[in-house]
């Protein structure tokens, strides 16, 4: 290989490694930002948008200053500010999070806007300045060979698009698992630093400063703990914390936080003290209608496994099934949430409906719990009428099959839609709530029955534990409006159907 072509060779990387540095700061920011807006589709929107306009920006400012008026020197020179801007606003992303996120969120803004300045404020400045190099490396690529321009210009797209490929691939298969969302962009931002000092070089005083500056910050983020992770564990999945309950329970006592939503308050001396009213209802009925032992259900979700807790130390024969698809979730009950798992449970760790369907298609199990719809993240694959025709054939005569949902009191759009698909496949589909919340305005929890018979009551006293009455909603209450679709595998609206959850600000409120 001539000496000539390792120029060429040096841009194609810089460009290549200033991509996939892009790519990876952009899923990251969905992981960043889940302990605080959750990971859903306006989170993921306002990521990639924000990204797209830095990069775009990025652009249009690096054609400018690739201008013919400069030599190859000093485009080189530019390279190395930019990089070391591009390092710089990565780490400072991270005490930024932590500054603003939770003052912006409890201002009373709208979600959505919320979510976007979030976004904007965190990733357009690296998204931009790691978007200044691509037209000058370029620029400098196509100098090497002015007698064919083409080629040159096609490599260095070529080479900017396999970096983000490989970036993406890196993000989502390797840092994120095994360094976690901090360290990534950090390791993003030492990248970006390493390129700014090969191209500034002797001339690049600037960009030296700013390099300082960026460790400077590092310093001081890791002294004031600005740069530690929010998270107890960070799996492909989750944020995983759990905190502690005990000053309001008055008992020794977790919950469990899945990004920024609780999942399952567990009690450590009785496991049968359930403190969340919609797994307490689902005790109550599975008792009502099957007695307190020789227990069998499938758990669509573990979550902090706080019901199959519960039955486990109740029943010395049980039949639990729990589709948990995270496995750093289990690892985490059984290490801070006191499960305890013993012959009668089975966890497997794959998706429920994959799960599920693994199964033979025949009678099998009394309940089937749903709790995987996080907030207003709702799996969509969870909620159409193929998953409940395979859930109906799997519940013995009698049988039920309750679902979490959080929606709003007033308009539960996505709940008259699922309640709608419910009754193509179940005799008897029931919404229930606690009595608190029955007067409610705002948000409240759903749960939801569906069997192949009715409850025989309207209203359903606790038996045990935390005194609670539940009311059942007057069907003509959720009935369908004209525009409630049927949520199936080839339509299901999920995201457009909870919406004004995001879009109306009082809805978020608990």
């Amino acid at each position: 290989m001539g000496k000539r072509n390792w120029p060429a060779i040096g841009y194609g990387a810089a460009l290549f490694l200033g991509s996939a540095g892009a790519l990876v700061l952009e899923i990251v920011a969905g992981r960043l930002l889940a302990p605080y807006v959750g990971m859903s589709l306006y989170s993921w929107t306002a990521i990639i948008a924000t990204v797209l306009a830095g990069l775009s920006i990025g652009h249009w400012l690096g054609g400018r200053l690739a201008g013919p008026a400069i030599d190859d020197a000093q485009a080189r020179l530019r390279v190395g500010w930019a990089f070391a801007l591009a390092a710089l606003a990565c780490l400072l992303c991270l005490p930024l999070l932590r500054l603003i996120a939770a003052p912006l969120l409890a201002s009373g803004a709208p979600p959505v806007l919320a979510i976007l300045v979030l976004a904007g404020a965190l990733f357009l400045l690296p998204s931009l300045f790691a978007g200044i190099v691509s037209p000058i490396l370029t620029r400098l690529a196509v100098g090497l060979s002015p007698q064919a321009p083409g080629p040159a210009i096609g490599r260095m797209y070529a080479l900017g698009a396999l970096g983000s490929i490989l970036g993406t691939l890196a993000a989502g298969l390797l840092f994120l698992s095994w360094l976690g969302s901090t360290a990534t962009v950090i390791a993003v931002a030492a990248v970006y630093g390493l390129l700014a000092l090969l191209f500034a070089g002797r001339r690049g005083g600037v960009a030296l400063a700013l390099l300082a500056a960026g460790a400077g910050l590092l310093g001081w983020g890791q002294k004031t703990g600005a740069l530690g992770a929010p998270c107890l564990a960070e799996s492909d999945y989750y944020c995983i914390r759990v905190q502690d309950f005990s000053p309001e329970s008055g008992r020794e006592s977790r919950v469990l936080v899945l990004d920024h939503l609780g999942h399952g308050i567990n009690d450590r001396e009785r496991p049968a003290l359930l403190y969340s009213p919609y797994l307490h209802l689902a005790d109550e009925m599975a008792k009502r209608r099957f007695g307190a032992q020789g227990r069998s259900a499938f758990f669509i979700g573990g979550g902090a496994y706080t019901l199959p807790r519960a039955w486990l130390a109740d029943d010395p024969n049980p039949d639990l099934v729990v589709a948990e698809i995270d496995p750093a979730v289990t690892r985490i009950a059984q290490a801070h949430l006191w499960l305890d798992p013993r012959p009668g449970l089975v966890i497997d760790h794959r998706d429920a409906r994959v799960a599920l369907q693994a199964l033979p298609a025949r009678p099998r199990f009394q309940v089937v719990f749903g709790d995987a719809f996080h907030d207003i993240g709702i799996p969509p694959h969870l909620t159409t009428r193929e998953f409940h025709q395979a859930i109906a054939a799997r519940l013995v005569p009698g049988g039920f099959y309750a679902i979490n949902v959080i929606e709003s009191r007033r308009q539960p759009r996505f709940l008259k839609a699922l309640l709608a698909t419910l009754r193509l496949d179940f005799a008897a589909v029931e919404a229930w709530l606690d009595e608190e919340e029955y007067d409610e305005g705002n948000r409240v929890t759903y749960l939801v029955v569906a069997s192949d018979r009715p409850s025989p009551v309207d209203r359903v006293a606790a038996a045990r534990g935390i005194p609670r009455v539940w009311r059942r909603l007057p069907e003509a209450e959720l009935a369908p409006d004209p525009d409630t679709p049927i949520l199936t595998d080839d339509f299901t609206p999920v995201d457009r159907l909870m919406a004004h959850i995001l879009l109306e600000p009082e809805l978020m409120e608990r």
